[in-house]
């Protein structure tokens, strides 16, 4: 699938990088699974961000590469992963106000594996509130997004900010063969993780009753991953579940409030907030042990 980039005089800069990132990834990843996803950039220079009446008269899937990063945009609409934007909710945040930080622990600086990164909000509140936080994203787009959107937070001056990106890690891998990874080489492999997250960004029992994706994010990220030149199955996330019950002593799975849960699996425990709710599954015969955090970029490869 080709893709505009479209970018100001001045940001040509991180557009071609972008770009050559985009090319290089075709080029490593042709032959695994992660080349499921085909996607070439041409870069396309203009004075100034294109305007919401731009987008709609122009409806298709694009990028824009402006001074607040990089944005994916589409029927008339644009977003973009905005952890600057999430600064109020962060400084709010709080064991007894964030049903997510309880149920991860977070405040007890656990190392928590985020296996469906998403927009990445979730990953950068718990790092916030102390956990060391690993986001894997297996979408080629959704990965440049949260590196863009790490990019400018990170010039941001709030220093607690600073301490918490400072605690996250983007990796752009398929989560279940960096967990199958993690068993098949046990001894290569010690625990990396403390908690594993898991947000199935889709909840399939929610995509049959045809409920109506209200925030215009989901409504972008559903078209990108459904793209109809995108030949990949949808992922619900229920592969995922066993894989990281046999990696880790915790795992949470964030679900709709009524959903089923995921793969059919009734957790241990529920923490349940106003919208949705948190499922958590407990291995007390997994020991943690304390490893050396350096050598993700082997296990990818």
């Amino acid at each position: 699938m080709n893709l505009r980039l479209i970018h100001l005089p001045d940001t040509a800069r991180q557009a071609t990088a972008a770009k050559q990132w985009l090319d290089e990834y075709a080029v490593n990843h042709a032959a695994t699974h992660l080349g499921d996803y085909h996607f070439t950039l041409t870069l396309h220079e203009q004075e100034a961000t294109p305007t919401a009446r731009e987008l709609r008269l122009h409806p298709e899937l694009v990028l824009i590469c402006d001074h607040a990063g990089l944005w994916l945009a589409v029927n008339g609409m644009k977003m973009q992963p905005d952890w600057i934007g999430e600064l109020p909710r962060l400084q709010r945040a709080g064991v007894r106000s964030e049903v997510l930080a309880r149920a991860c622990l977070a405040t007890e600086s656990p190392k928590i594996m985020d296996a469906t990164a998403g927009l990445g909000h979730d990953g950068l509140l718990l790092a916030w509130c102390g956990a060391t936080v690993t986001l894997v994203e297996r979408h080629p787009i959704l990965a440049l997004l949260l590196t863009s959107a790490k990019e400018q937070a990170m010039m941001h001056a709030d220093k607690r900010l600073q301490q918490a990106l400072s605690r996250i890690t983007l990796v752009h891998a398929k989560s279940e063969e960096l967990l199958t990874e993690f068993l098949q080489h046990p001894k290569d492999s010690p625990a990396l993780f403390d908690v594993i997250y898991l947000d199935p960004m889709f909840p399939k029992n929610a995509s049959e009753k045809k409920q109506p994706l209200v925030k215009k994010e989901m409504q972008i990220l559903q078209f990108l991953l459904h793209s109809s030149d995108n030949n990949v199955a949808v992922d619900w996330g229920d592969g995922l579940l066993p894989l990281a019950r046999e990696v880790a002593k915790r795992v949470i799975v964030k679900r709709p409030k009524l959903a089923e849960p995921l793969s059919g699996i009734e957790p241990d425990h529920r923490w349940v907030g106003d919208a949705c709710r948190f499922d958590g599954y407990f291995q007390p015969h997994i020991s943690p042990i304390e490893p050396a955090l350096t050598d993700l970029d082997d296990l990818q490869s």
